[in-house]
């Protein structure tokens, strides 16, 4: 099969070919490529979105919109398949449903549908997990494809190639938007690596200084431990939740060291759980670099 001039997107993907064709043994089965099947594929037209919104996850949808590659196998339909995670192993797949295959076809996926396929409460599908789906190729021939048996041309194929914009697969990250306010009082569920709080106790956390940030100089330096020279905070993507920690900010007067933020510090903001989950990378003059120091909070 020819490959595609143009690069591929986010999707992952593979090619498909059947098995050789027998003869009566005076042809060699390899002299010719009109002894192989055709196979079939579809082509990534546009991702409708690889968001699930956690606050509103039963008609929140993932999807995208394929066409088949042209002189492939006629594909009839295409059965999706949901893994948590992700994984080829089909044992742990679970059947979403069946999308009868047109010219421009649109594959989606709501959390209703993603719940009833794994067989869990929907309030289970947590803010900050990702769930894979996997595409199957049925021909009007008969024949199927998905990850499993397709080739990957010496590793320039559609598994792990950069010629096809097959779309064998999607993704579904299950986010929060951040909404504010957040402040209020937190219980700490997680300070046991900068250990400024007891786990269990309750803490203050502001709004700011900037939009859509988290002030958390309330929580460290902790009342009594230290004094705050900046605010140490957290800016959260609006969309997504996702948090990032600048580096560089200098935040704690521990009396015989200060602090101060590294690179590499971020996190989640779920307004709709009131979760705080963030990996802090801590400078600390006279003793050096800290480490990824964890903290959890969960708003009260």
């Amino acid at each position: 099969m020819k490959k595609i001039i143009f690069s591929i997107t986010i999707c992952s993907f593979l090619f498909a070919v059947n098995s050789c064709k027998k003869t009566d043994g005076v042809v060699n089965p390899l002299s010719t490529v009109s002894n192989f099947g055709i196979g079939a594929y579809v082509v990534l037209d546009s991702t409708i979105s690889q968001n699930m919104n956690a606050a509103a996850l039963a008609t929140s949808q993932v999807g995208v919109i394929v066409h088949q590659y042209k002189g492939s196998d006629p594909i009839d339909h295409i059965d999706v398949y949901a893994v948590s995670g992700s994984t080829y192993d089909t044992t742990k797949w679970k059947k979403v449903k069946t999308v009868p295959f047109v010219s421009s076809t649109t594959i989606t996926v709501s959390g209703t549908e993603l719940a009833a396929a794994l067989g869990v409460p929907i309030g289970s599908i947590a803010p900050g997990s990702f769930y894979s789906f996997y595409n199957r190729m049925f021909t009007k021939s008969g024949q199927q494809y998905d990850v499993n048996n397709t080739g990957t041309n010496s590793g320039s194929g559609i598994l792990g190639g950069t010629n096809y914009n097959a779309c064998f697969s999607f993704l579904a990250n299950v986010v929060c938007p951040y909404v504010a306010p957040m402040a209020g009082t937190y219980k700490v569920l997680y300070d046991d690596d900068w250990q400024d709080n007891a786990d269990g106790s309750l803490v203050q956390v502001t709004d700011g200084p900037g939009a859509n940030q988290l002030n958390l100089s309330k929580v460290w330096p902790a009342v009594g431990v230290g004094t705050v020279i900046n605010p140490l905070y957290a800016a959260a993507d609006p969309a997504t939740g996702v948090a990032t920690i600048p580096s560089g900010i200098l935040w704690g007067n521990y009396g015989s060291y200060t602090t101060s933020t590294g690179t590499g510090s971020s996190g989640n903001i779920f307004s709709c759980t009131g979760y705080v989950s963030l990996k802090i990378h801590i400078i600390a003059t006279v003793y050096g670099d800290q480490g990824i120091c964890k903290l959890i909070l969960q708003k009260q």
